[in-house]
C-alpha cells in the first residue's frame, strides 16, 4: 500500500506543478480548477491502467529481468521529471483541448510507471484508483496553492516527484535481488 501511495504522489507532482503554476498565473474559477483536477486524475489512473495491460501481456516473456526494467523506466521516468522542473514553458489557460493535451501530456509517466505495476505485486484497478485519486487531490490543491503562494514550488515539486521514482525503481530491483 505504501507503495502504491509513493508511486502515486510521485506520477501526480508533474499535474501538480501544471495546477500550481495554472493558480498562479491564471487563477481559474472552481468550476475550472475542478476540470483541471479531474482530467488530470482520469488521464493518470486511465494511462496506469493502459501500461498495466502492456505490461501484464508481456510480464510472463520478462519474468526473470522485470524488476530491471521496471528500474529502467522508473529512473528514465524520474530523471526526465528532474529535468523538465528545471524549465519553464510558457502559459497557456487550461481549458478545451489545451487541457486534454495538458492531461495526457502529463500522465505518458503513468503509461510507463503502469508497465511496472505487475512487479510491484498490487491489484491493478486499486492502483490505478489510488494514483487518479492522489493526482486529482493534489491538482486542486496545487491550483488552491498556487493561487496563494505563487509558482515558486512548481519546479521543484517535480523535482522531488522524479527522486521519488527513482528511489520506487532503486527499492524493486533491491526486493527482487534479494539486497534488501
Amino acid at each position: 500500500m505504501a507503495e502504491t501511495i509513493l508511486l502515486a504522489v510521485a506520477l501526480a507532482m508533474d499535474a501538480f506543478a501544471v495546477a500550481l503554476v495554472q493558480g498562479a498565473r491564471v487563477r481559474p474559477a472552481l468550476g475550472a480548477a475542478l476540470a483541471i483536477a479531474l482530467a488530470f486524475g482520469a488521464a493518470q489512473g486511465g494511462m496506469a491502467l493502459i501500461g498495466w495491460g502492456l505490461g501484464e501481456a508481456v510480464l510472463n516473456h520478462i519474468a526473470a529481468f522485470d524488476h530491471w526494467i521496471a528500474f529502467a523506466l522508473l529512473t528514465f521516468i524520474g530523471v526526465q521529471m528532474i529535468r523538465e522542473g528545471e524549465h519553464e514553458e510558457a502559459l497557456r489557460p487550461l481549458r478545451g483541448m489545451a487541457l486534454f493535451a495538458a492531461a495526457i501530456a502529463t500522465s505518458l509517466d503513468a503509461l510507463a510507471a503502469g508497465i511496472t505495476l505487475p512487479t510491484l505485486d498490487v491489484a491493478p484497478l486499486f492502483a490505478a484508483s489510488v494514483i487518479a485519486l492522489v493526482t486529482l487531490a493534489l491538482s486542486l490543491g496545487g491550483v488552491e496553492l498556487g493561487r496563494r503562494a505563487g509558482e515558486r514550488f512548481g519546479r521543484p515539486a517535480e523535482v522531488l516527484g522524479g527522486i521519488i521514482l527513482i528511489a520506487l525503481g532503486c527499492r524493486i530491483v533491491a526486493e527482487h535481488t534479494g539486497w534488501l
